[in-house]
């Protein structure tokens, strides 16, 4: 596995038999950055024949039209539900920031201008190239680059992880950096959903779990950390 990404945000480019599986895009701005990367690492854009798309927001899916315009043969995995916000080219603001040291960030990336997140508005001509993950042609494709694709809602109702070769990656199902507490993401639309989806993250006992943001962590630490969601205030922005 090879991370394209840096510190504010993780692109995870993971080697299949023929090609590359890069876990999510970054933002719209981080683009050239990422193609300087795939050129260092001698990488070429028709070298990715999937991105796996963890959720519809603009620091995961910003350059999503940009990879698809250089190289249209790339297939997306991703929920179905995810197809909404990528039509509507901007994060949802469902629930609230997990922890006040998140709502303070927040509301400082509103006063700089960054707090509408928005991206650009996936081109329609592009959905052809989606493979849902409840349907069979996901499961087939599963089956045969031995991954799991599976739903871990919370930080949004389309959140979706992948596991492979023992690593799981989990976009923003936890999170292992500032401004982040206890590994739990600084957004969370349903704290249910997303106590559950720890639970189904840990059962799975992954040998190591790639977050969108930060650094790799173990299951255990989920296990240590669980307690943490419960009863836990959510901050709206409003």
């Amino acid at each position: 596995m090879i991370n394209l990404g840096n510190f504010i945000v993780n692109n995870y480019l993971v080697p299949l038999s023929q090609g590359y599986i890069l876990v999510d895009t970054g933002y719209e701005s981080g683009y050239e950055r990422f193609c300087r990367e795939l050129e260092k690492n001698k990488i070429s854009m028709t070298d990715i024949i999937y991105v796996f798309l963890t959720h519809a927001h603009d620091d995961h899916a910003g350059f999503l039209n940009k990879l698809l315009t250089i190289n249209p043969r790339i297939k997306v995995i991703l929920h179905p539900k995810a197809i909404e916000g990528l039509r509507r080219g901007h994060n949802s603001f469902i629930g609230g920031c997990s922890n006040l040291l998140a709502f303070l960030f927040c509301k400082a990336m509103s006063l700089v201008g960054r707090g509408g997140h928005h991206f650009p508005a996936i081109n329609i001509a592009f959905e052809s190239n989606f493979i849902l993950i409840d349907t069979p042609e996901a499961k087939r494709l599963g089956q045969e680059l031995s991954m799991q694709f599976i739903e871990t809602p919370g930080h949004t109702s389309c959140s979706v992880s992948l596991l492979h070769d023992g690593a799981l990656y989990c976009g923003d199902a936890a999170m292992n950096g500032l401004p982040s507490w206890n590994r739990i993401t600084i957004w969370v639309e349903d704290l249910v959903d997303y106590e559950s989806s720890w639970e189904r993250m840990i059962a799975l006992q992954p040998q190591i779990i790639y977050p969108g943001h930060g650094k790799p962590l173990k299951y255990h630490e989920l296990s240590k950390y669980m307690p943490k969601i419960r009863g836990r205030k959510l901050f709206a922005l409003k």
